[in-house]
């Protein structure tokens, strides 16, 4: 299978036009294939004929299949797209989401139960009445590589197209069906490889917005990729992917984190080859074969995985994903598109799985620090000290993760040219504030997505006043400008200024505030760390920082800032 992306090239079943680069330009300029039935809106579109339903002044169409169900045989191999359907296709209900563990109402995130199927390939627009050419949207939803899905209420589209931009969001494989890789299925492939289903059907659902979105009223020249968390994880892989180069223009990452990844076959700074995860899961799960494990209820093998140690990550497989991140972006390799990322002051406050807990005293934890990062441990303190340990360790983890990612993701942008917006989330309301959830992990969410009403019955709840929505409208006015045009601009707001060689960020406080210098030393700290155990070879950089960081390798030539 030949995974490049043909750009230019593919066919219009509806017209039986082939775009060639000559041709492009005038065949994205056309009117989109809408009709309005008295039952709903109707698109004819190259995959098939859909009616979706008006929402107000949007035409929103859900649970439309952008490849062939990954069931069977078919599971764990790359998607495959779906042939044009006959007939006219209801598309007025979003389909079923990703296998995946059910719901625990238990955090903040669980949401209500949902329905499941390895039949969740599917995605879902929206779309303003008028739209001709309009900007894309391209939504990817967080949750580890394990939940998430484009149902959950929190992403509606509809308060972000009603800005004139074309919303999609997508279903993608979780969990070990989505990420999987085993020898038997490297042998499998025509290309020797296996893994990173999940991110090939992010770029399977690309290609089908290229082939279909015009008769939406979509620009397919003019996309943006955007998620958050994993989403965003998945932004970068999309960015550093070979076969979705061209696909998209443009791209938003917030909460990104640009840890270490496993490779195909090789053990790698610390972590076993992918493929060997795959063989340890298989005999855990007593199963001789892949076949075997085909033939596993998918509801029975997502829950048993984990179980067995088994987590979801990309991998390093030479053709989807070439290198380790750190490595693409250090080399300029990644797509040369304006980007837009940040993250959140409270990152850690609702993932404290992820950081220590505090030692029984200061001196326990100078002596700890000193003990692992020994002639870096005197900038560590300066950046965390003991006087306030739990406020440290929250603002280690939280650096490490996502505020060196932001900060690296804009500062390798601008080394190629590109215009680049960093942002620091920073702000609280009364119910996060009052359950020390300040700045929590994906809590700009409901004010990018206009959602206060749409959150999860644990989260807390965002106030409806003045305040916080003119917080929400002008994440939004940014948001979709910058999907526009690649800058981001909001009416009666700040001008968001480029990272350039000051610095500058946009604060999102109780307003959106321009500063510039975001928390000074943070990235060239960490910058430090991670080289050091990117040249070890043997040391993986993830949320194993602070009190449970490994000794810092000694200092490399190559690691100078």
């Amino acid at each position: 299978m030949n995974l490049l992306p043909r750009l230019f090239v593919w066919s219009v079943t509806t017209a039986c036009v082939v775009l060639t680069p000559s041709n492009f330009a005038q065949q994205v300029t056309t009117m989109p294939a809408i009709s309005d039935d008295k039952s709903g809106p109707i698109v004819k579109a190259p995959a098939g004929t859909v009616e979706g339903r008006m929402e107000g002044e949007l035409r929103v169409f859900k649970g439309i299949p952008y490849a062939v169900p990954p069931v069977g045989s078919a599971r764990w191999r790359p998607p495959s797209p779906m042939p044009p359907w006959t007939g006219v296709r209801k598309a007025a209900d979003f389909g079923p989401e990703c296998i995946q563990p059910k719901p625990q109402l238990s955090n903040i995130y669980a949401g209500n139960p949902m329905p499941m199927s390895e039949d969740c390939l599917t995605l879902n627009i929206w779309t303003p009445h008028e739209a001709r050419n309009a900007p894309v949207f391209f939504w990817i939803y967080g949750g580890a590589l394990s939940g998430g899905s484009s149902r959950d209420p929190l992403y509606d589209g509809g308060r972000l197209a009603s800005q004139g931009i074309v919303v999609v969001s997508i279903n993608y494989r979780l969990g070990v069906l989505g990420w999987l890789a085993h020898p038997e299925l490297s042998k499998e492939s025509p290309l020797g490889v296996s893994g990173n289903y999940g991110l090939l059907d992010q770029i399977e659902a690309l290609q089908w917005v290229r082939r279909n979105i015009s008769a939406f009223g979509g620009d397919p020249a003019n996309v943006t990729i955007a998620g958050e968390s994993a989403g965003a994880l998945s932004v970068m892989y999309l960015m550093a992917a070979p076969p979705a180069r061209g696909l998209f223009a443009k791209a938003i990452a917030e909460s990104a984190y640009m840890i270490s990844t496993p490779e195909l076959r090789k053990a790698s700074f610390g972590s076993p080859s992918a493929e060997e995860s795959g063989v340890k899961l298989a005999v855990a799960l007593h199963a001789p074969d892949i076949a075997a494990m085909r033939a596993m209820d998918a509801d029975t093998l997502t829950l048993a995985a984990p179980k067995a140690g088994y987590a979801p990550w990309g991998t390093i497989d030479g053709h989807v994903m070439l290198h380790q991140l750190v490595d693409v972006f250090d080399k300029g390799e990644q797509a040369p598109v304006p980007l837009l990322a940040g993250f959140n002051s409270g990152e850690i406050r609702s993932l404290r799985v992820l950081a220590p807990h505090p030692p029984a005293s200061a001196a326990a934890y100078e002596t700890t620090i000193r003990a692992q990062y020994l002639d870096l441990a005197d900038e560590f303190l300066r950046l965390y000290p003991s006087s306030n340990m739990e406020e440290s360790i929250l603002a280690t983890t939280r650096d490490a993760l996502y505020g060196w990612t932001a900060q690296r993701l804009i500062r390798k942008q601008t080394a190629l040219g590109q215009p680049s917006f960093l942002y620091f989330f920073d702000h609280g309301y009364p119910a996060a504030d009052a359950a020390g959830l300040h700045g929590f992990h994906a809590s700009e969410l409901p004010y990018v997505f206009g959602a206060f009403d749409r959150t999860p019955p644990l989260w807390p709840k965002v106030p409806e006043t003045a305040q916080e929505r003119g917080l929400s409208d002008a994440m939004i006015g940014y948001w979709t400008s910058f999907a526009r045009t690649g800058r981001p601009k909001a009416a009666n707001e700040p001008d968001w200024p480029v990272f350039g060689s000051t610095g500058s960020y946009m604060a999102f406080e109780e307003a959106p505030l321009p500063s510039d210098h975001l928390l000074p030393g943070m990235y060239e700290f960490n910058e430090e760390v991670v080289c050091r155990r990117r040249a070890s070879g043997d040391i993986p950089w993830h949320w194993n920082v602070g009190l449970v960081s490994p000794k810092l390798p000694p200092q490399q030539a190559q690691c100078k800032p």
